[in-house]
Protein backbone atom coordinates (compact mmCIF):
# COMPACT_ATOMS: atom_id res chain seq x y z
CA UNK A 1 0.00 0.00 0.00
CA UNK A 2 1.69 3.45 -1.25
CA UNK A 3 -1.64 5.79 -0.34
CA UNK A 4 -4.50 6.97 1.45
CA UNK A 5 -6.89 5.66 -1.61
CA UNK A 6 -4.87 1.99 -1.06
CA UNK A 7 -5.39 2.18 2.89
CA UNK A 8 -9.04 2.70 2.39
CA UNK A 9 -9.43 -0.05 -0.13
CA UNK A 10 -8.05 -2.41 2.28
CA UNK A 11 -9.96 -1.22 4.83
CA UNK A 12 -12.76 -1.84 2.53
CA UNK A 13 -11.81 -5.17 1.89
CA UNK A 14 -11.23 -6.54 5.20
CA UNK A 15 -14.29 -5.36 6.71
CA UNK A 16 -16.42 -7.03 3.53
CA UNK A 17 -14.60 -10.29 4.27
CA UNK A 18 -15.14 -9.53 7.97
CA UNK A 19 -11.31 -9.83 9.07
CA UNK A 20 -11.23 -8.38 12.41
CA UNK A 21 -8.18 -5.96 12.21
CA UNK A 22 -6.42 -3.62 14.78
CA UNK A 23 -4.41 -1.07 12.50
CA UNK A 24 -3.69 -0.37 9.08
CA UNK A 25 -0.79 1.82 7.99
CA UNK A 26 1.07 2.46 4.64
CA UNK A 27 2.26 -1.07 3.70
CA UNK A 28 0.98 -3.07 6.73
CA UNK A 29 -2.07 -4.49 8.34
CA UNK A 30 -2.46 -5.70 11.94
CA UNK A 31 -4.95 -8.29 12.14
CA UNK A 32 -6.45 -9.63 15.62
CA UNK A 33 -5.64 -13.11 14.69
CA UNK A 34 -3.91 -15.18 12.25
CA UNK A 35 -5.83 -16.53 9.14
CA UNK A 36 -5.38 -19.73 7.43
CA UNK A 37 -6.57 -21.94 4.63
CA UNK A 38 -9.77 -20.58 2.17
CA UNK A 39 -9.92 -16.90 4.69
CA UNK A 40 -6.57 -16.50 3.81
CA UNK A 41 -6.51 -17.61 -0.04
CA UNK A 42 -9.92 -15.86 -0.11
CA UNK A 43 -7.81 -12.70 1.49
CA UNK A 44 -4.99 -12.80 -1.20
CA UNK A 45 -7.43 -13.60 -4.16
CA UNK A 46 -9.52 -10.28 -3.25
CA UNK A 47 -6.28 -8.08 -2.77
CA UNK A 48 -4.88 -9.69 -6.28
CA UNK A 49 -8.17 -7.77 -7.91
CA UNK A 50 -6.72 -4.67 -6.69
CA UNK A 51 -3.28 -4.96 -7.52
CA UNK A 52 -2.17 -6.16 -3.90
CA UNK A 53 -0.07 -8.69 -2.91
CA UNK A 54 0.28 -10.56 0.39
CA UNK A 55 4.07 -9.93 2.00
CA UNK A 56 4.66 -12.84 4.25
CA UNK A 57 8.25 -13.36 4.33
CA UNK A 58 10.59 -11.10 6.40
CA UNK A 59 13.26 -10.72 3.23
CA UNK A 60 9.80 -9.31 1.29
CA UNK A 61 8.61 -7.29 4.34
CA UNK A 62 12.29 -5.53 4.45
CA UNK A 63 11.96 -4.71 0.59
CA UNK A 64 8.66 -3.22 1.15
CA UNK A 65 9.76 -1.43 4.01
CA UNK A 66 12.84 0.12 2.00
CA UNK A 67 10.16 1.20 -0.71
CA UNK A 68 7.87 3.10 1.90
CA UNK A 69 11.04 4.43 3.77
CA UNK A 70 12.36 6.13 0.68
CA UNK A 71 8.85 7.52 -0.28
CA UNK A 72 9.01 8.90 3.34
CA UNK A 73 12.30 10.38 2.72
CA UNK A 74 11.51 11.73 -0.42
CA UNK A 75 7.50 12.82 0.57
CA UNK A 76 8.71 14.58 3.72
CA UNK A 77 8.52 18.23 3.74
CA UNK A 78 10.52 18.53 7.23
CA UNK A 79 13.55 16.65 5.15
CA UNK A 80 16.10 18.74 3.37
CA UNK A 81 17.30 15.38 1.94
CA UNK A 82 20.73 16.60 3.18
CA UNK A 83 20.87 13.83 5.22
CA UNK A 84 21.66 10.48 3.49
CA UNK A 85 19.33 7.93 2.09
CA UNK A 86 21.12 5.51 3.50
CA UNK A 87 21.33 6.69 6.64
CA UNK A 88 17.89 7.62 7.28
CA UNK A 89 17.20 3.62 5.77
CA UNK A 90 19.65 2.25 8.59
CA UNK A 91 17.99 4.27 11.16
CA UNK A 92 14.05 3.40 10.35
CA UNK A 93 14.86 -0.07 9.58
CA UNK A 94 17.83 -0.65 12.11
CA UNK A 95 19.69 -3.00 9.47
CA UNK A 96 23.22 -2.02 8.10
CA UNK A 97 22.96 -0.35 4.58
CA UNK A 98 24.97 -2.58 2.48
CA UNK A 99 22.79 -5.72 3.70
CA UNK A 100 19.82 -3.54 2.75
CA UNK A 101 21.06 -2.59 -0.39
CA UNK A 102 22.34 -6.05 -1.83
CA UNK A 103 18.35 -7.59 -0.48
CA UNK A 104 16.90 -4.96 -2.18
CA UNK A 105 18.96 -5.43 -5.56
CA UNK A 106 18.38 -8.95 -5.66
CA UNK A 107 14.54 -9.33 -5.14
CA UNK A 108 14.11 -6.20 -7.14
CA UNK A 109 16.80 -6.44 -10.01
CA UNK A 110 17.76 -2.32 -9.31
CA UNK A 111 19.85 -0.65 -6.20
CA UNK A 112 17.98 1.13 -4.00
CA UNK A 113 19.65 4.56 -5.42
CA UNK A 114 18.07 3.49 -8.90
CA UNK A 115 14.66 3.28 -7.15
CA UNK A 116 15.01 6.31 -5.39
CA UNK A 117 15.87 8.62 -8.23
CA UNK A 118 12.88 6.99 -10.54
CA UNK A 119 10.68 7.99 -7.55
CA UNK A 120 12.46 11.33 -7.15
CA UNK A 121 11.70 11.82 -11.09
CA UNK A 122 8.65 10.83 -11.02
CA UNK A 123 7.82 13.66 -8.04
CA UNK A 124 9.56 16.22 -10.31
CA UNK A 125 6.92 15.27 -13.32
CA UNK A 126 4.32 15.75 -10.60
CA UNK A 127 5.35 18.86 -9.82
CA UNK A 128 5.70 19.92 -13.31
CA UNK A 129 2.24 19.22 -14.52
CA UNK A 130 0.78 20.75 -10.87
CA UNK A 131 2.79 24.23 -12.75
CA UNK A 132 2.81 25.61 -9.19
CA UNK A 133 6.54 25.93 -8.46
CA UNK A 134 9.84 27.28 -10.51
CA UNK A 135 12.48 24.99 -11.35
CA UNK A 136 14.74 26.31 -9.19
CA UNK A 137 11.76 25.16 -6.11
CA UNK A 138 11.21 22.13 -7.62
CA UNK A 139 14.81 20.59 -7.59
CA UNK A 140 15.59 22.26 -3.83
CA UNK A 141 12.10 20.48 -3.05
CA UNK A 142 13.04 17.35 -4.44
CA UNK A 143 16.93 17.63 -3.15
CA UNK A 144 19.12 18.05 -6.41
CA UNK A 145 22.15 20.07 -5.59
CA UNK A 146 20.69 22.27 -8.65
CA UNK A 147 18.11 23.02 -11.37
CA UNK A 148 21.43 21.69 -13.94
CA UNK A 149 21.78 18.64 -11.65
CA UNK A 150 17.68 17.82 -12.05
CA UNK A 151 17.72 18.88 -15.88
CA UNK A 152 20.44 16.30 -16.50
CA UNK A 153 18.87 13.34 -14.24
CA UNK A 154 15.52 13.93 -15.57
CA UNK A 155 17.04 13.90 -19.34
CA UNK A 156 18.92 11.08 -18.37
CA UNK A 157 15.23 8.64 -17.24
CA UNK A 158 12.74 10.46 -19.56
CA UNK A 159 14.69 11.71 -22.67
CA UNK A 160 12.72 14.79 -22.29
CA UNK A 161 14.23 18.14 -20.78
CA UNK A 162 11.81 19.37 -18.32
CA UNK A 163 10.53 22.40 -20.07
CA UNK A 164 9.16 20.30 -22.67
CA UNK A 165 7.64 17.17 -20.50
CA UNK A 166 6.28 20.25 -19.27
CA UNK A 167 4.32 21.10 -21.71
CA UNK A 168 3.44 17.53 -23.20
CA UNK A 169 2.05 17.04 -19.34
CA UNK A 170 0.02 14.27 -17.69
CA UNK A 171 -0.34 11.79 -20.11
CA UNK A 172 3.61 10.93 -19.68
CA UNK A 173 3.20 10.46 -15.76
CA UNK A 174 3.02 7.02 -14.37
CA UNK A 175 0.93 6.27 -11.08
CA UNK A 176 2.99 5.78 -8.03
CA UNK A 177 1.85 2.11 -7.71
CA UNK A 178 2.77 1.59 -11.23
CA UNK A 179 6.37 1.88 -10.59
Amino acid sequence: MVCQRCILTVRDLLEKQDIPYQNIVMGEVELVQELTGKKLADLEHALNKFGFELIETRVNKIVEDIKKFVLEYLNDPDNDQKRKLSTYLTRHLHYDYSYLSDLFSSIEGITIEKYFIVQRIEKVKELLVYDELSLTEISYRTGFSSVHHLSAQFKKETGFNASHFKKIGAERRKSIDRI
